[in-house]
């Protein structure tokens, strides 16, 4: 293959087949669905219990949004640069070489998702039972993954309606949530205003380890660079979307753990899992913790469909480039891959019988870090290597932005090499094994005649 102007082999186009049909809107809805899971329900207990200041935990979420706005212009730069679906595939394929994007490729388009969508599908299950108490939780978790796997079977348009439904829906129940909490909620003794005390809370390293935990909550705002080839225009409205989706969710944060810490006494969320649970009861009385499983089980199905779109695009483009994975780059006549979709779906429901979803989990959290890391740190590279290259959209803030992200997720990735060593080591693997993969299929690509491949742009 020639050199493109990156110095790495040349792709196949730099768009993804397809039709660009998705609006700005619907981009915007599938970063919302995206970013927001069960973690922003169910973390406060934990960090509350080491840092019990209104003040600075509203502050921890804020920062939380403001590194993820980091993230966003660093993406936003590369995806108007490199307008194809797959996000780290893309971009680190473009920055560094195809066989580093393979590698990220492999990982999301194996278990990068399908992990993912067997958590949330579980916690559907679970949550499932304040609507169906009678219902067992598998069956519920199985049900919702095939509902949603045949919806986007049926096409981009279908699914864009759905997606925007879903999730609309999600963000009114949990403003309506809000609303109840702030009118109905009997105010606990906390301040949201700054103390003296706060600053020996902000720089403790509780405050360091919480914010962790944080970043995982805001994962997904880079999900608009999963399908940019079937966004309109995309190199306006892929960072207009990803900067919108994560403004919405960084303020939602905010203020749910608000909310929590008004309603609830902190002494009851303190080391508590199911603080939204908690926080409704004081709400709705005895009735809360059902109202509050219904909304998050109803919100739950809008992430689950935003991942069952955007996961299955990685293995579609990634089966643009290389034969042996073409089947996977079929699409139907309303645009969706069903190879694709079929095989995240497969991997998603075996993930859920055999409850393996959760040590995948684990182990995958370092090499998803350490793709994030190295794609922004391509933003740097490539403004110093081909700064000619056209940027129709520029990172706001470089290099400020984009070092503090690349801070922040150096932490993240060191805190995770310490305290979980065995699961960083095993996610390292399973990149190494990508790479071995991707020299076996390299190397029968390259033994393809030309006449056998001349289709592939």
């Amino acid at each position: 293959m020639a050199a493109s102007e990156t110095g790495s082999p040349a792709w196949p186009g730099s768009r993804s087949g397809g039709r660009s049909t998705v609006s700005v809107l619907v981009a915007v809805a599938i970063v919302v669905a995206d970013m927001v899971g069960v973690g922003v329900f169910t973390s406060l207990g934990f960090q509350v219990k080491d840092i019990p200041s209104g003040f600075s935990i509203l502050l921890l979420w804020t920062v939380g949004g403001i590194v993820a706005l980091c993230g966003v212009f660093s993406y936003g730069e590369l995806g108007a640069m490199f307008p194809r679906s797959s996000g780290e595939y893309n971009f680190l394929g473009r920055a560094y070489h195809p066989a580093f994007g393979f590698v990220a490729g492999w990982v999301s388009a194996t278990v990068g998702f399908a992990a993912p969508v067997a958590l949330a599908a579980m916690a559907f299950g679970e949550y499932g039972k304040s609507v169906l108490p009678n219902a067992p939780p598998l069956v519920l978790a199985v049900g919702v993954v095939w509902l949603v796997s045949l919806v986007q079977l049926t096409g981009v348009r279908h699914s864009s309606t759905f997606q925007l439904v879903a999730t609309i829906l999600k963000v009114v129940l949990i403003v309506a949530f809000l609303v109840c909490g702030f009118l109905l909620g009997s105010g606990q003794p906390v301040s949201f205003a700054p103390s003296a005390s706060d600053f020996t809370h902000i720089v403790s390293a509780p405050f360091a380890i919480s914010l962790v935990f944080v970043m995982y909550s805001f994962s997904g705002w880079n999900a608009a660079t999963y399908i940019i080839g079937e966004v309109r225009l995309p190199e306006r409205n892929v960072p207009r979307a990803m900067l919108i989706g994560t403004l919405i969710v960084l303020v939602l944060y905010v203020a749910l753990n608000a909310v929590f810490l008004h309603t609830a006494p902190i002494d009851k969320l303190a080391g508590q899992l199911d603080v939204a649970r908690i926080s409704g009861s004081y709400i709705f009385g005895e009735f809360g913790g059902r109202i509050v499983g219904a909304m998050i089980c109803f919100g739950l199905i809008s992430s689950i469909s935003a991942m069952m779109w955007i996961g299955p695009r990685v293995m579609m483009t990634m089966g643009e480039d290389l034969p042996v994975l073409r089947p996977f780059a079929r699409r139907s006549t309303g645009g969706a891959p069903p190879y694709a979709i079929l095989f995240q779906l497969t991997v998603a429901s075996l993930m859920l019988f055999t409850r393996s979803f959760e040590a995948v989990l684990d182990f995958i959290q370092f090499a998803l870090l350490f793709c994030s890391f190295f794609t922004v740190l391509g933003v740097i590279k490539l403004r110093i290597t081909h700064p000619d290259l056209p940027r129709p959209y520029r990172a706001w803030g470089y290099p400020v932005t984009p070092v503090v992200f690349l801070l922040v997720t150096g932490f993240m990735m060191y805190y995770l090499l310490t305290e979980r060593p065995l699961q960083s080591l095993l996610g390292l693997l399973i990149m190494l094994s990508g790479l071995l993969i991707y020299g076996v299929f390299r190397k029968r690509a390259d033994q393809v005649p030309v006449a056998a491949s001349s289709g592939r742009e």
